[in-house]
């Protein structure tokens, strides 16, 4: 049984419609009013980053004297503490001989940045400035709750996007979970997805919520096979960059478990097509020689499915008796772990059941085309923003 939501008895009057239009006039005016405070209140958080380095991928060249033209490059980041600590991405310095960073309220004069620490595994970076340079008495933007987002919740973009300086964007959290790949080639998940206008020279800048809270570091977009916004963007969460902070600002390298898989996550429809004894858990697509996972005995698979599913591989369920729901959750579970730790895995192998001790390593600088990633089979956007 339906009900209406709304009834309406009769045609609108003039007077009806004239309340209306008013009504929603207002409204938008209100919202707008809004969002010109929060630009207004954070924006000037909001810094351009200019990196300089050289223009040529031939070492050679470099060792053997040649000249080169040097490169410019740069994205957007954000001040996140009174001491200088600014919050951007890997990719935006990498590579970088020199990093500088403008606000606006320095009048567009940039000052020089030291890259304290990056992360390229969650694409996470932190600079610093000095503070007694920064003008204007500009305060840093609070960090938000990343996961607190639900899909519908409005968002806010601000960044450099083609050199306009400073650009406000909004628009939606479009999905949630979702999986990118980060410079190295690993897995970053939990990543939110928005269509939020993001576009080149966007990286490193915040996804805010509704309250000007920082939930998010803009990374990614997908492109459609063109060099702009198609409306699907991907940025890191707030919460894995706050993981990150202390040991990035403290200049220290991030030290993660590694157990050497790629994986595919099982739903209730893949159990059925493929006979797997369980609707749950990561189907091991490949294991990656001499790593963690093959000293071990585990096995990937050997047989390309019409889904683009590589079966035949062990399954697995738990990690230390935690039940894992998808391959983002063994990710994760790895993640939590250090180099060195040992760790029960449960796993199908067929319809048996088994459970096996694994000593987790460092992970390797760089995921290879083997598929030494801890990674799930189904990344997000495919193109990095400069």
């Amino acid at each position: 049984m339906f009900a209406l939501l709304a009834v309406t008895t009769g045609p609108a009057t003039a007077q009806t419609r004239t309340r209306t239009a008013a009504a929603a006039s207002e409204d938008l005016g209100a919202t707008s009013r809004s969002l010109e405070a929060l630009a207004a209140r954070v924006g000037p958080a909001v810094v351009e980053i200019i990196t300089l380095g050289f223009g040529t991928d031939d070492v050679a060249d470099v060792e053997r004297g040649m000249l080169v033209a040097p490169s410019r490059g740069g994205g957007s980041g954000v001040l996140v503490g009174s001491d200088g600590h600014i919050v951007t991405n890997a990719h935006v310095v990498e590579g970088a001989k020199s990093v500088e960073v403008s606000f606006d309220e320095n009048g567009g004069d940039s000052m020089p940045a030291e890259v304290k620490g990056v992360d390229t595994s969650a694409d996470i970076a932190v600079l610093k400035v000095n503070p007694d340079d920064v003008k204007g008495g500009i305060k840093p933007i609070p960090l938000g709750d990343s996961s607190n987002l639900q899909v519908g919740d409005p968002v806010i973009a601000i960044g450099n996007p083609f050199g306009y300086t400073r650009t406000v964007t909004t628009g939606i959290v479009s999905g949630l979970q979702r999986q990118i790949q980060a410079p190295n080639g690993f897995t970053i998940g939990h990543v939110i997805q928005t269509d939020a206008s993001i576009n080149p020279g966007n990286s490193g800048g915040p996804l805010l919520d509704a309250n000007g809270r920082v939930i998010g570091i803009n990374s990614q977009i997908a492109t459609g096979g063109g060099q702009g916004s198609v409306g699907i963007g991907f940025a890191v969460p707030i919460n894995t960059a706050k993981k990150l902070l202390p040991d990035l600002q403290a200049g220290q390298t991030v030290e993660r478990a590694y157990l050497g898989v790629q994986m595919q996550g099982v739903t209730s429809q893949l159990a059925k097509d493929l006979n797997l004894p369980a609707d749950h858990g990561a189907l091991i697509a490949s294991v990656t020689p001499g790593s963690p996972a093959a000293k071990a005995g585990l096995r990937g698979g050997r047989t390309q499915t019409t889904q683009g599913v590589t079966a035949g591989g062990d399954l697995i369920v738990a990690i230390d008796g935690k039940q894992m729901r998808d391959e983002n959750s063994v990710a994760s579970a790895v993640a939590g772990y250090k180099p060195g730790d040992k760790v029960e895995i449960e796993y199908y192998r067929g319809n048996d059941k088994k459970t096996v001790s694994v000593e987790l390593t460092k992970r390797p600088a760089n995921a290879d085309s083997s598929g030494s990633g801890d990674q799930g089979g189904n990344g997000g956007g495919n193109g990095i923003l400069p």
